[in-house]
């Protein structure tokens, strides 16, 4: 490298650096890929209120739900690399998406920078209060008479796998209706639409606590703090089943490294606040896990691989 080539690295290492510095100096915009209401919306303003808190400029969410993720994610991809487009995310869009379609708009891994996993939890397994079946046993078992008959519905790729996931290891035939989100699946089984779904508890746990739905199970190890009188679904007699989430953010490829490092500050921060916890984590049982970008790429590089093999397993054709 020549003395002039030097030089222009120099400007432009030190340009980013002071850029970094004073970032942000304008609102930054968190797009989510599913609509208001979900856990991921819930997660997304409940950090967007710590990152305005830390920085003092305002946090837009931009819900832009549909096509299993493709518009949000496509959006960010295409967005400046200057850290002020974040994607607010889970694993339909950067691990289980690109096993479940044959091509993708866009790149899970190329077109972004990770910045961090904000949180994990568990689902869970919801009827209207009029279906016949109790629990999880009962389900099966009207399940098996009659193939076919019985419907779910999912609004996001977690959902879905865990209803394939269930089908395949109770040995039971369900019909699967796809929703743009889980909210909108939820409506349609308060209204007797569908028979059944399994969703992220931020959603499903508020209808069971008002009675509109009545929780047969939950898809994680472990029952869930917020309602122990819940069983896992594997003891309720699926056994070896489990199924979670998961919560990241990423920023455009090429996002200078200096603001992804300030973005994962901001992030980590927040999701790590009692504001938080208390608006988001602790009301829907979701844990607080936090990584550096570094830890997120090789994350969602394991988690990617999981997901092909259930995927695989579940013997689901790629649409």
């Amino acid at each position: 490298m020549n003395r002039f080539s030097s030089l222009a690295l120099a400007v432009v290492l030190a340009a980013s650096a002071a850029h970094a510095e004073s970032f942000p100096d304008k609102p930054i915009t968190f797009v989510v890929p599913f609509a208001a209401g979900t856990a991921t919306d819930q997660i997304a303003r409940a950090l967007g209120n710590g990152v305005t808190a830390e920085t003092k400029q305002a946090v837009v969410i931009d819900n832009k739900a549909g096509a299993s993720g493709f518009i949000a994610s496509q959006q960010v991809a295409k967005a400046p690399a200057d850290g002020y487009t974040v994607l607010i995310t889970t694993n339909t869009t950067h691990a289980a998406n690109e096993h479940l379609f044959k091509k993708l708009p866009y790149d899970p891994v190329k077109d972004y920078a990770p910045i961090a996993a904000l949180g994990k939890g568990g689902q869970i397994m919801v009827v209207n209060p009029s279906f016949p079946a109790k629990t999880v046993a009962e389900f099966v078992a009207m399940a098996k008479k009659q193939p076919g008959k019985y419907s779910f519905g999912s609004g996001s790729s977690s959902s879905r796998i865990a209803g394939e996931l269930f089908q395949q290891m109770a040995d039971v035939k369900l019909l699967h209706v796809p929703y743009k989100s889980n909210t909108l699946a939820v409506t349609d089984l308060l209204g007797g639409q569908i028979d059944m779904m399994i969703t992220d508890t931020a959603t499903g746990l508020p209808q069971v606590k008002s009675g509109k739905l009545r929780a047969l199970g939950v898809s994680s190890s472990k029952r869930s703090p917020l309602a122990p009188e819940v069983p896992t679904i594997a003891e309720a007699g699926v056994k070896g089943y489990e199924m979670g989430y998961w919560f990241a953010a990423y920023a455009p490829a090429k996002t200078p490294p200096a603001v992804v490092k300030r973005l994962n500050e901001l992030l980590v921060k927040a999701a790590q606040s009692d504001a938080a916890k208390a608006a988001f984590y602790d009301p829907t049982g979701t844990e607080v896990f936090t990584t550096s970008p570094e830890e997120l790429a090789k994350f969602q590089a394991s988690e990617s691989q999981k997901w092909g093999r259930i995927v695989k397993a579940a013997g689901i054709e790629a649409e």
